[in-house]
């Protein structure tokens, strides 16, 4: 390990919404969700959330160039899914790894000094950096970019995420050094990675793929709890005051539903649910579907705790969304 020259800076957290913003983002990923009917969620959707929230065009994700410009501002989203058994605000504090920042990068000869090919393939990567700098600064006619990534942890079962950003640092190639990783074997290929360690600390930073397209693949530190600048959605069975669930459902699903019952009041949604789920699971129709909804903007509803768990037992959708129509469906019957 080479000798520590000075103190390496690290990314800081950043503020990414305004109060009202995030409350827009909260409404606009549960509507998202609510259409989506189990597909995965892509780096589109939470790109076109954002830019919705934060009232900015949406150029459309990109797997190569930066997802928003906007006057000074680029950023470049990160998405990472996760289990769904456990909190996602369990993973505050924690690091994980990104499949990829970046596909731009050339391996030098595998017979180099490793931590020489690191700081190569750093290197190259601090430049396309400067690049996507210089881009978004053409359009900047006030100030310096604000270059950032932002990071969306979102659980397979889209109840929870989690959403930071932090400043884009170059990294400085002396401030690592590296080793050879070789894996796999038996029935499978072998292959062998670059490990990338911080001088300073020893700490995993980045893996450097060698094969099946060299790729730099990042370690970042998910923020503590109490960082301010760390946000949390919650837009599946999410609990409010007094103990009443809110649910998100398409204005299609809640006309209807309100057309059939005669109102959305929470009483009366609840009471006809825990009548409802009784005489579903009694019969055992076989509704089950995954008929994908239209695009558009979400309701919410409350009903009671024991209501929703009751919708939850009688009808196994795949969101909220699913099991009230899976319940409207029952009710027509």
């Amino acid at each position: 390990m080479p000798p520590l020259n000075s103190i390496m800076r690290r990314p800081n957290t950043l503020p990414a919404f305004t109060p009202g913003e995030y409350t827009s983002a909260h409404a606009l990923l549960a509507s998202q969700v609510a259409t989506m009917m189990g597909r995965k969620f892509e780096e589109g959707d939470w790109t076109a959330v954002y830019c919705a929230a934060k009232g900015i065009p949406n150029r459309g994700w990109s797997n190569l160039n930066i997802d928003v410009i906007y006057e000074c501002l680029g950023v470049e989203q990160k998405m990472l899914c996760t289990e769904s058994k456990k909190s996602i605000k369990e993973y505050c504090g924690t690091t994980l790894m990104h499949p990829a920042a970046t596909r731009s990068i050339r391996i030098p000869s595998s017979d180099e000094d490793p931590t020489q090919i690191a700081r190569d393939v750093l290197m190259q990567y601090a430049e396309l950096l400067e690049e996507r700098t210089r881009f978004v600064a053409q359009n900047c006619s006030n100030g310096a970019p604000d270059m950032r990534v932002g990071w969306l942890l979102w659980q397979v079962a889209l109840r929870e995420f989690l959403y930071f950003e932090q400043e884009v640092i170059a990294p400085d190639p002396n401030d690592y050094w590296a080793e050879w990783k070789e894996s796999g074997g038996g029935s499978r290929k072998k292959s062998k990675n670059l490990w990338v360690y911080e001088a300073e600390t020893g700490k995993k930073r980045y893996s450097i793929t060698t094969s099946a397209g060299a790729k730099i693949q990042p370690y970042f530190d998910v923020p503590p709890p109490n960082d301010p600048n760390l946000y949390y959605f919650l837009v599946q069975g999410e609990i409010v005051d007094g103990g009443l669930i809110r649910i998100w459902v398409t204005r299609t699903t809640a006309l209807l539903l309100k057309q059939i019952l005669g109102s959305l009041e929470r009483d009366v949604i609840s009471q006809a649910i825990l009548k409802t789920a009784v005489a579903f699971q009694e019969n055992e129709p076989t509704l089950r579907d995954k008929k994908t909804a239209d695009l558009e903007l979400a309701e919410p509803i409350l009903i009671t705790q024991a209501a929703y768990e009751a919708l939850t037992k009688a009808f196994e959708g795949i969101s909220d969304e699913h099991m009230i129509q899976l319940f409207l469906r029952h009710l027509m019957n």
